[in-house]
């Protein structure tokens, strides 16, 4: 382990493991040093830490923390991220508005502290920017390698209190520095979207961080040539490895049966499959006959209930959970005899604990690609470990809707488990013509007279998870992606109608969380 401490504008010192003082110019920027080191200690971990909080580096951490060639840490103490908020206009996702009290995926990297495997640096495509400000090449880094494999991570546990931060002032990041980063990683229109968004927003017109960025050209990074990751070593599949699969179901009895069959055929077999069977009919009763008529090598747990509601359903299947790994399925998925076999092997070769995986429909084209950290969640295509969801259930805020998926992915996150996406093994998901969400369902808003925009479901997820710039930057592209297509051509009276329908919106988004 090499540790390399800076203050923000050079670095002070470098040292081994062992307390020895290595070498190093004073005349190189951090990133140049950094990269030095790299290459000279190619198998070796890389810690840079601000100097001032070198009492606070947690040494012992890093030392035993399982470090693998694919993975970049960091941890900014400080509540606004070195890009500022305002990138949050430009970007809504999950890696925006982090947890910062547990371990949490994100490109937002910080100099303060942080590590990586000497590979990580070396494999850098040279798309990335080498400049001075090393936390733009830090940011830089994670932001164009996270989708191509490279897993980044905000780790509060690199620094063991935060009693030394007052000592160090947060970098005050330019609009310059904002502006030319968002050329250089988006497309060309999220400058200009970025300068509407203050004007509107923020009532500024930084009209030259505008100018100044068009100067720049947006690199891509088409692979990131990893040296062959190193998979955990572990004592294989063991009998503790169990598996239970949840599926709700609601008038799709031959799709449920073909599942049945599929999870019949598995080479590691389920231990208990939970059947939550939904009729809204308080005369009816189960028409899965074939559930005890037939003899199944596991244990079926089914409950019929007049309750409808996928949120409902999946809740009433977390209650039953009793092994140790669980399958998110649907009732209209085919899945090959290896399936389980390969989520088990992908959870335990890569220490990863809830999966989703491709799910095509017919038509599709599979593409292969390497695990990467995922944006969302799966409810029909998710494997997670069952200690995990201990506390996490569905919100039945989001029934009928849209964002329950989004939002249970993210309560994920948000309590220090990462949801990565793996292309093998996929599924075929052959989207019933019946049942599902076909069932007519009224809205308490259906009756308003200006409609919410976005789905009150949609906002909802939005006030719960994102951040303020979050919100008005999509609010934003609304705006403009739906303008001229609700037959109003005067842009001011649109604007007013759009107002209206976002406030609405709002309203029943706010009663819903309420209701919860």
């Amino acid at each position: 382990m090499i540790i390399l401490y800076h203050n923000n504008k050079s670095v002070t010192q470098v040292i081994s493991t062992e307390g020895r003082a290595l070498s190093f110019s004073e005349k190189n920027s951090i990133t140049t040093e950094l990269l030095i080191l790299a290459a000279t200690f190619p198998e070796e971990k890389i810690v840079w830490c601000h100097c001032a909080l070198e009492s606070q580096l947690n040494v012992d951490f890093i030392q035993k923390n399982e470090t693998y060639n694919n993975t970049l840490f960091s941890f900014n103490p400080y509540p606004t991220p070195y890009l500022t908020d305002a990138i949050g206009y430009v970007e809504n996702s999950v890696f925006i508005n982090i947890n910062k009290a547990n371990t949490y995926p994100t490109w937002l990297m910080s100099g303060s502290a942080g590590y990586a495997h000497a590979s990580v640096f070396l494999n850098a495509d040279d798309a990335v920017s080498t400049a001075n400000d090393f936390d733009y090449f830090l940011n830089s880094l994670a932001k164009k390698h996270m989708p191509l494999g490279l897993f980044c991570y905000s780790e509060p546990r690199l620094l063991k209190s935060t009693s030394a931060f007052s000592e160090i002032k947060a970098r005050k990041t330019s609009r310059f520095t904002l502006f030319k980063f968002v050329k250089e990683h988006y497309r060309t229109r999220w400058v200009f979207l970025l300068l509407l968004d203050f004007l509107i927003y923020e009532k500024k017109i930084p009209l030259l961080p505008l100018l100044f960025s068009l100067s720049y050209k947006k690199k891509s990074v088409e692979s990131y040539n990893l040296t062959e990751v190193s998979l955990l070593k572990h004592s294989g599949i063991t009998e503790e490895d169990t598996i239970d699969v949840l599926i709700p179901t609601i008038g799709r009895k031959k799709y449920l049966y073909d599942v049945l069959l599929d999870l019949k055929k598995q080479n590691i077999l389920p231990k208990n499959v939970i059947i939550i069977e939904q009729n809204g009919d308080v005369t009816a009763s189960s028409e899965l006959d074939y559930l005890t008529t037939e003899d199944w090598p596991f244990t079926i747990l089914h409950t019929f209930t007049h309750t409808l509601g996928a949120c409902n359903a999946r809740n009433l299947a977390l209650e039953q959970l009793k092994s140790k790994w669980v399958f998110f399925a649907d009732d209209d998925v085919r899945i090959d005899a290896d399936f389980l076999h390969q989520c088990l092997l992908n959870c335990k070769n890569y220490d990863k604990k809830a999966l989703t995986l491709s799910c095509l429909q017919k038509g599709e084209k599979f593409i292969e690609t390497k695990p990467f950290q995922w944006v969302s969640f799966g409810t029909c295509s998710s494997f997670v470990a069952s200690e995990v969801l201990v506390d996490i259930r569905f919100s039945k805020s989001f029934e009928f809707g849209y964002g329950e998926d989004s939002d249970f992915g993210k309560k994920i996150r948000n309590a220090g488990t990462d949801v990565v996406f793996f292309s093998n093994p996929k599924l075929l998901h052959l989207k019933a013509p019946m049942g599902g969400f076909r069932t007519k369902f009224k809205f308490d808003w259906s009756d308003e007279k200006y409609q919410p925009k976005p789905s009150p479901t949609v906002m909802l997820y939005k006030l719960t998870h994102e951040t303020t710039e979050e919100i008005n930057g999509y609010k934003t592209l609304l705006f403009l992606k739906s303008f001229g297509k609700q037959g109003i051509k005067n842009p001011f009276r649109f604007y007013t109608t759009l107002k209206k329908q976002w406030n609405t919106s709002v309203f029943w988004a706010q009663k819903l969380k309420e209701r919860n």
